[in-house]
């Protein structure tokens, strides 16, 4: 019964949440270690308890896994038995405000706001390349996409005129996302020299190409991140900074997590949730530094 349960839950994710078979097949691992754990506790995945689930999480930190991979095991585990409350296997979720301990939890990096004001002033505007960095920082930042996302971008996904553009992100899913008056700017300056580097190939679809007429590819980018990062005294940092950043910033400004979760594409929410910790913590922090009773 319970392998029939799991089969039915990668089933629904796989048609009706259109996820990708690398995270089918993490879930499937991931529930495969639950239904071993329940096993070792004489019970079935049906009769686990909330207490249960967090002796789980416990066994799985024990074993040295690491704090990425059981937050991404806690989703799954959650997503089943949300899977199982709607099909009316369950009338009570255990994973319900369930948690992995703080303390296990690897929370995301993000640079300050001044950080972000070198990074974006770090490319050579006065070049035709340098106005392609700088309008893919500028579009990085401004909508926290990943890094697949923002290199297959074309002109077709933009509504400059409105303010946003529209994206597939995993799982094939469309989503439109708020673009900013800043990058709106520089997107129009940039796709106005664009044609200088199309060369000879003129038919390439992407937006963000190199001086050759082709695609640029998601390590490229990486590369000029990582550099430009280091040329303004940054240190090593990634485009998946810039969008932990994003979102950071949003959340300490007042934006709602809901928001949030839909602008960076998340399935689950409580991927998204991850962000109010950091927040949480520089609240704490600046309590502590400038509250006199602290």
């Amino acid at each position: 019964m319970s392998m029939l349960l799991e089969e039915r839950f990668l089933s629904y994710l796989r048609v009706e949440r259109g996820l990708s078979p690398n995270t089918l097949t993490a879930y499937r691992s991931d529930l495969a270690k639950l239904s071993s754990f329940a096993r070792t506790c004489g019970k079935d995945l049906l009769s686990l308890h909330r207490d249960d689930l967090a002796a789980f999480l416990r066994a799985l930190h024990k074993n040295g896994l690491d704090p990425k991979s059981i937050a991404r095991t806690l989703v799954a585990v959650r997503g089943f038995f949300k899977f199982l409350i709607r099909d009316a296997h369950l009338k009570v979720d255990p994973s319900s405000n369930l948690e992995a301990p703080k303390s296990w939890q690897s929370l995301p990096h993000f640079l300050a706001s001044d950080e972000v004001a070198r990074l974006l002033s770090a490319p050579d505007i006065s070049t035709d390349l340098g106005l392609r960095d700088k309008t893919m920082l500028e579009v990085l930042y401004a909508t926290g996409l990943r890094v697949t996302e923002l290199v297959s971008l074309t002109a077709g996904n933009l509504n400059l005129d409105l303010g946003f553009l529209t994206v597939f992100g995993k799982g094939g899913k469309e989503r439109a996302v708020p673009l900013g008056m800043s990058a709106v700017e520089w997107t129009r300056k940039y796709i106005a020299i664009r044609p200088r580097l199309l060369a000879r190939d003129k038919t390439a679809a992407a937006l963000f190409i190199t001086d050759g007429g082709h695609t640029l590819s998601r390590q490229a980018f990486w590369r000029l991140v990582v550099w430009y990062g280091e040329k303004v005294g940054i240190g090593h940092i990634t485009p998946h900074l810039l969008r932990h950043s994003f979102a950071t910033h949003l959340l300490e400004n007042g934006a709602d997590l809901r928001s949030v979760q839909m602008m960076l594409g998340h399935s689950d929410i409580s991927t998204t949730q991850i962000y109010t910790h950091i927040t949480n913590e520089r609240l704490r922090e600046i309590y502590q530094k400038f509250h006199p009773r602290a």
